[in-house]
């Protein structure tokens, strides 16, 4: 059986970076990686941004070498069966059990299927391996159907029509990213997608995907030789549920210090509800940099440093020629404030009168 030592389950950013963070305290304990990825831990967000339109073809977070190096074993393509808190033992599917001494659940968030007939047929864009066959797909393709409104669904739609295909982004709400952001702010950017050369297809849900065909519930069809899937994920919290962590809605609940309700096991990342010292109360933050740091903390916590997640939350998307940089809480708000400017335009979002978040949308003729 294995040493134990630190085990960290995932390979995103919160794994990597909580793993990374104990190495550097305690350079001789055992640290090890468990991922269900076979693929070298690697940055998602430039999936549908730089990498699915020609470019940013290296994604590697760190070189197989740097884990080497740096006396982290890294398993891929390992898929852990359960956690046994009693005995401190992850087990996988294939039998093999890794002793921990702290363990960080950073098991990410899983692609929502399209549950209509033939939801399964159309690509994903979650992994790699998901990016690499769409990439390979508009290669050969005329037209594309992006299925989804949100932050996924118009990068890549926007993405695939600056790669020359006819492209449509159907969303189930009047406008873009309606849940997130609110309805002025979902003109605007259904503007920018129009001007990036995306139709926009608003209030629709679909019925069914055929080979090349998306159906909606109003009857009509459209054609799509690539048919995109951007239908949100949901934290996968299977393995800290059954281990008993405490979670609460969908999610596993943490300290500002990335303690679970079970001693020595941390959660980081996708999965978490986390209590923010600068808001005051638990926060729900689903990006790459808030993933990063709340695993500096675990790593950290782990170690037996003092830290703490007390960083605004935030992340920064690009639709057509347009970037979109948030900072904020998430989540609801009582009013909101757009502000015109020649480059683009500020939102200021308020709850109470207390400012709960920003959003700056500005043109880069770069993108």
């Amino acid at each position: 059986m294995a040493a134990p030592g630190f085990l960290a389950i995932g390979s995103g950013p919160a794994g990597i970076s909580a793993a990374e963070t104990f190495r550097r305290r305690h350079p001789h304990i055992p640290v090890r990686i468990l991922s269900s990825d076979p693929a070298l831990p690697y940055a998602k967000p430039p999936l549908s941004k730089d990498f699915l339109g020609g470019g940013h073809t290296n994604l590697d977070l760190h070189s197989a070498g740097w884990f080497a190096r740096h006396n982290i074993d890294l398993l891929l393509g390992v898929t852990v069966e359960h956690i046994d808190v009693d005995a401190q033992e992850v087990v996988t599917r294939g039998g093999a059990r890794y002793p921990y001494w702290h363990l960080v659940v950073a098991s990410g968030s899983a692609a929502v299927p399209l549950g209509v007939p033939g939801g399964d047929t159309a690509q994903p864009l979650r992994s790699f391996a998901d990016a690499v066959a769409l990439k390979m797909a508009a290669r050969f393709a005329d037209s594309a159907v992006v299925i989804g409104g949100g932050l996924i669904g118009c990068e890549t739609a926007s993405c695939l029509a600056r790669l020359g295909l006819a492209t449509t982004v159907v969303v189930p709400e009047d406008v873009p990213l309606h849940r997130r952001f609110g309805t002025d702010v979902g003109k605007r950017v259904a503007d920018i997608l129009a001007d990036a050369g995306v139709r926009v297809v608003t209030g629709a849900t679909v019925e069914a995907v055929g080979d090349t065909t998306v159906t909606l519930s109003s009857g009509d069809t459209m054609h799509g030789d690539v048919i995109v899937a951007a239908t949100g994920v949901r934290p996968d919290i299977r393995l800290a549920a059954e281990a008993g962590l405490a979670t609460r809605g969908g999610r596993v609940v943490v300290d500002q210090h990335m303690r679970t309700s079970v001693r020595n096991v941390y959660a980081a990342g996708d999965v978490t509800i986390a209590h923010n010292v600068a808001a005051g109360r638990p926060v729900i933050a689903e990006h790459w940099r808030d993933a990063a740091q709340q695993g500096l903390v675990a790593g950290l916590t782990a170690a037996g440093a003092s830290a703490k997640w007390d960083k605004v939350p935030g992340f920064t998307c690009a639709i057509g020629q347009f970037e979109l940089s948030y900072r904020g809480w998430g989540g609801s708000y009582g009013s909101s404030d757009l502000t015109e400017r020649a480059d683009g335009f500020f939102v200021t979002y308020r709850t109470a009168g207390r400012v709960v978040g920003t959003l700056d949308v500005t043109a880069n003729p770069a993108l």
